[in-house]
């Protein structure tokens, strides 16, 4: 997916817009509700996640499960969280079609584990 692939499929699934805090070119995805944020596209160098190469590339960086985060780290495209808590983020290199299905099952969870806890009622 490209970082307008995202958004779109974001607007359409959660009706969120990307905003741009910093006025650059990163946007952050966050619920309208909580404000907390469940995605950031930043435009990171390709030497700091050890790419090859000259340039930038979009990442996606999204909460998930711990359990899950080892795992996605051994595959091609997914790197310890850039600027995020490695322990509970993972970047995903955007771009890569093989990739898509993994970034809406890892967008829908982040949106699930950043939405606000409902009070139980006695």
């Amino acid at each position: 997916m490209t970082r307008q692939e995202v958004f779109n499929w974001c607007r359409q699934h959660y009706g969120t817009e990307p905003e741009y805090p910093w006025n650059d070119w990163n946007a952050v995805l966050r619920h309208t509700d909580n404000q907390k944020w469940y995605g950031l596209i930043m435009e990171v160098s390709r030497d700091k996640l050890g790419l090859s190469g000259d340039g930038e590339v979009d990442i996606l960086n999204v909460k998930s499960d711990p359990m899950l985060i080892g795992s996605y780290r051994t595959q091609e495209g997914f790197f310890a969280a850039y600027h995020m808590n490695k322990e509970n983020w993972i970047s995903i290199l955007l771009d890569k079609p093989e990739l898509d299905d993994a970034i809406k099952k890892l967008l829908a969870l982040s949106f699930e584990l950043t939405t606000p806890k409902k009070k139980r009622t006695q």
